[in-house]
């Protein structure tokens, strides 16, 4: 099971350890990536889990990324994923 981090630096600017998702499986974290289709399709490719905060995940993106499993958001609110994609694809 592979764990991409999106967003690290914003949801964990170094004080906490991204140890207890390493029990889940191998574990990817960037501090940033640019909002835009090619950066988080090239991020997500082989991920199974995206754990995520600022980027826009749309319908095209989910598509692009058939592994993709389950989206977390460590944000305040999840307008940044479609919805309805995510659940049109079983994520």
């Amino acid at each position: 099971m592979k764990i991409v981090v999106l967003d690290g630096y914003c949801e964990n600017p170094g004080d906490l350890s991204w140890a207890p998702l390493e029990q889940f499986g191998e574990v990817v974290v960037y501090d940033r990536t640019p909002d835009t289709k090619e950066a988080v399709v090239e991020r997500l490719q082989d991920a199974d889990i995206l754990v995520g905060n600022k980027n826009n995940i749309t319908a095209e993106i989910m598509d692009a990324c058939p592994k993709l499993k389950f989206i977390a958001v460590q944000a305040t609110g999840y307008n940044v994923i479609d919805v309805q994609a995510a659940k049109e694809r079983g994520i």
